[in-house]
């Protein structure tokens, strides 16, 4: 009896133990970076079990733990999680105006601060646990999902996985196909790519966060090892010898660049500054902490040259922001990853001129963004030179974040598959976030309806991702406050509307102009677009369609799509309106709201309209 009892006990306490090193969940995100923490809240609100595995004390990413805590883009598109971020921001400091301290964003706060949001806000998510400070080991693709094992001996059984790694880590480690470095011009048929393809990747960044400790201190380092001024010559217009030096900025504007609240400054110079060359992407272990901590000495001397040649001595590096004993941030800022293989490849043809290429990647789109491609290659003599190109704004395509022959896979942040000059407008935090944000609802749909996420209905996606207030089209001028909002990114996303894109300098825009009008014949070319049978024998050359032209052909339209048995009919209901309307224009919002519902017509991952 006592045997029996004993062989209970210990059986007893091995599956327990057992118990405490194995988990299961629905969607694993490895990298709580910024895409992996917006991922894992988006998956927890629909209720699904999530875990984020991230191997720093922080989560974040480039946001908080690299300390780019100054945002480019998308002030005008405050997409889904972007916008909820944001809010949380202005609120914290009390508006947001007071956010607005340097002349490079709109948006800049304290990383401490931007992390304990994040924290925050995934605490408040019950789906949503988190493993701290612990890095992947092992993962292997068994049935139903995947098996991984993590340095605190943990492992952990999921259904998907998500690649939220700043540097596409766990996707290489599968297996899946991925480019770095530049795509020939002739891959893409890309105009300011180089003419070759090369391994060269954009400079990286070690950033750092620095605070004014008062105008009688004296916060000066200790003279840094090989540190010469003339490294920084020509990072502003004082101290350069180069009368042709072209960016020249008078050098008391570097301490207001990137001016955050409390007396600090985020020291992230792309000119002649702490900008720095090393293409990690497929180092060792041991030889990429070898670049970052060259990359760290830049920094070091970088600060040391503002506060011993500049004069800003009593700028020292703020001793209240990272739990690290340099003061420096957690990880680099990295502007490049791999680029994965995935079921479409989204290049600059598809953001400069969306409605005219084959692959009407526009359709599935998923996140929103509006800077320009933009791309740091200054530290590298053998990088091309590399011009801006206009473009609007843009996009992302769904394809993008799921690997070609690799079931039960996501990838974000900036491993999605697009060329790399596309990267070069990716990559921004906003729209990394949203891409977190499509990645979680991606993955929570995905174990919703038990199939792997390339199985899944773009439109179902899409739809989810508009509840959540997120852009999948790129309209500038509808906020989601607008009453029309939801139905103008449904009409949008079926190209019976389409917008006008115009570059502006740093901040691109397409215009939906919902209170303007459209001619009947243009509104009939795009009928035809989405149903290329469909013609019409009536009115086609009014410059401004009315409302009664508008209802004439949506009844011709309808009686179509029913004799073809299209599901789309059901979509349609012809409403006349009232007498004192029918010969004025109909607005292009009020087009959106009638035949809003016309996005339920499924896409293809490239766009095409399914049979």
């Amino acid at each position: 009896m006592k045997k029996v009892l004993l062989l209970i006990f210990f059986t007893s306490l091995f599956y327990k133990i057992y118990a405490q090193k194995s988990q299961q969940t629905d969607v694993l995100i490895i990298g709580g970076s910024t895409s992996g923490t917006m991922a894992g809240i988006q998956s927890a609100r629909m209720g699904v079990k999530t875990i984020i595995v991230e191997e720093t004390p922080w989560l974040g990413g480039m946001l908080t733990s690299a300390g780019v805590s100054a945002i480019d883009g998308n002030h005008n598109m405050p997409s889904g999680l972007w916008g909820e971020f944001r809010e949380q921001i202005r609120n914290y400091y009390g508006g947001a105006d007071k956010i607005s301290t340097g002349w490079v964003s709109n948006t800049l706060f304290e990383p401490s601060v931007g992390q304990k949001i994040l924290r925050k806000m995934c605490d408040a998510e019950k789906d949503l646990s988190m493993i701290i400070g612990t890095k992947l080991t092992d993962i292997k693709q068994v049935t139903g999902g995947w098996h991984v094992k993590l340095s605190n001996t943990k492992t952990i059984q999921a259904k998907i996985i998500i690649d939220a790694t700043e540097l596409g880590d766990v996707a290489a480690k599968v297996g899946i196909k991925y480019d770095l470095g530049m795509d020939a011009q002739s891959t893409y048929n890309e105009a300011i790519a180089p003419e070759k393809a090369n391994n060269v990747v954009q400079d990286l960044t070690y950033a750092a966060i620095l605070k004014d400790y008062g105008a009688n201190t004296d916060r000066t380092l200790p003279k840094p090892a090989n540190y010469s001024a003339s490294e920084f010559n020509c990072a502003c217009k004082e101290f350069c010898d180069n009368p042709t030096a072209k960016r020249q900025n008078p050098c008391a504007s570097l301490m207001t660049y990137a001016k955050l609240t409390n007396g600090k400054v985020l020291i992230n110079w792309p000119i002649n500054g702490n900008d720095f060359y090393a293409n990690m992407v497929e180092m060792s272990e041991n030889e990429r902490q070898e670049a970052i901590n060259s990359a760290k000495a830049v920094t070091i001397r970088f600060v040391y040259f503002l506060q011993t040649e500049l004069g800003f001595k009593n700028f020292g590096l703020a001793d209240d922001e990272y739990p690290t004993a340099d003061k420096l941030p957690l990880i680099p800022y990295h502007r490049e990853s791999r680029r994965i293989d995935g079921l479409v490849k989204m290049n600059t043809n598809h953001i400069e001129k969306p409605f005219l290429q084959p692959q009407p990647l526009y359709r599935t789109g998923i996140a929103v963004g509006d800077y320009a491609i933009d791309h740091h290659h200054d530290k590298n003599p053998a990088a091309p030179d590399l011009h801006f190109v206009p473009v609007p704004s843009f996009n992302i395509p769904l394809g993008s974040l799921i690997p070609k022959q690799k079931p039960n896979f996501i990838v974000a942040e900036k491993s999605i598959s697009v060329s790399n000059l596309v990267n070069g407008a990716s990559r921004l935090q906003p729209v990394v976030m949203q891409i977190g944000q499509a990645a979680g609802a991606l993955a929570a749909y995905s174990v919703l309806k038990k199939i792997s996420p390339e199985k899944v209905s773009i439109r179902a996606i899409q739809q989810i991702l508009l509840k959540a207030k997120v852009y999948i089209m790129p309209y500038f001028d509808v906020l989601p406050t607008h009453p029309n909002w939801e139905a103008i990114q449904r009409i949008g996303a079926t190209g019976i509307l389409k917008g006008v894109g115009q570059s502006v300098n740093w901040s691109n825009r397409t215009w939906f102009y919902p209170d303007s009008t459209i001619s009947t014949n243009d509104f009939l070319k795009n009928l035809k677009d989405f149903e290329p049978k469909f013609t019409y024998k009536g009115i086609s050359e009014q410059k401004n369609m009315t409302f009664a032209e508008f209802e004439t052909i949506l009844t011709s339209f309808k009686q179509f799509l029913t004799s073809i048995k299209s599901p789309s009919a059901h979509s349609i209901s012809v409403k006349n309106s009232s007498s004192d309307k029918q010969n004025l224009p109909i607005s292009r919002s009020e087009i959106a709201f009638r035949l809003a519902n016309l996005m339920e017509k499924e896409v293809d991952f490239e766009g095409n309209y399914k049979k």
